[in-house]
């Protein structure tokens, strides 16, 4: 494949990614369970541009940010509609999650080279694997990383996980998002961060939160994240 790189398989270099706005454009049925998550509760939607803010938290965290003011009881029944909605409409097959071009061939790329896969999601366990099942990605990535295991974005929990599931070191990972909370994340753990310009934040964003670097293409990707962490470096994140 001609994005590979010849000459740096085997070496234990860790690519983590997110998976909406990342991998997989998700935003219609994010904005589309939001709306009727709300209106099940009673609740005025909040403005998809609002919605499209918040992807990458966890779901409580999302929902106390469009709708702050709510107490517990409430979040909890709003999360669960958030769920069923979601689910719904996965189901019926409308607005369905749709990977981004090139990203399984950049995948492919890593892989091909000795990179190992993994997840950091603000997805719960339940969606994320729905998702990888439907696309045959289930066995790409050595750690899944959700928002049911622990804190999620910003917090670095997930990264810590990640790179103990996968034995590499922080010297020789990197964090693949499309958010401020994946930068923050990645910067909190100590992580290099690359950012790609087609999801949730801008540009200015991701540089602001911690982005080394912010590719426009999954074409970029092999390239970018072997620059950022070369076979050397990653020689000294061996456990």
């Amino acid at each position: 494949m001609s994005d590979q790189l010849p000459g740096q398989e085997g070496v234990p270099r860790l690519a983590v990614f997110d998976v909406d706005g990342t991998l997989v454009d998700s935003q219609h049925m994010i904005v589309a369970a939001m709306a009727e998550a709300f209106a099940a509760s009673g609740l005025v939607a909040p403005e998809p541009v609002e919605v499209r803010r918040v992807v990458g938290l966890s779901l409580r965290p999302a929902i106390s940010e469009l709708m702050p003011g709510l107490d517990a009881a409430d979040l909890e029944v709003l999360e669960g509609h958030y769920k069923d909605a979601f689910f719904d409409l996965r189901e019926a097959g409308e607005l369905a999650e749709i990977p981004f071009d090139g990203s399984i061939q950049a995948l492919d790329a890593l892989e091909g080279v000795g990179w190992i896969l993994g997840i950091a999601t603000g997805k719960s366990t339940r969606g994320l694997m729905e998702m990888l099942e439907r696309f045959d990605l289930t066995d790409r990535f050595v750690t899944l990383q959700t928002a049911d295991q622990g804190p999620g974005k910003p917090a670095p929990d997930m990264l810590h996980r990640a790179m103990a599931e996968a034995g590499v070191k922080a010297i020789a990972t990197v964090m693949v998002g499309d958010t401020s909370f994946d930068m923050a994340m990645a910067r909190s753990a100590r992580v290099a961060a690359i950012g790609v310009s087609w999801g949730y934040h801008e540009e200015h964003e991701l540089v602001a939160a911690g982005a080394a670097r912010v590719i426009s293409s999954f074409d970029d990707l092999p390239q970018a994240v072997d620059a950022m962490i070369p076979r050397d470096k990653a020689e000294q994140g061996r456990p």
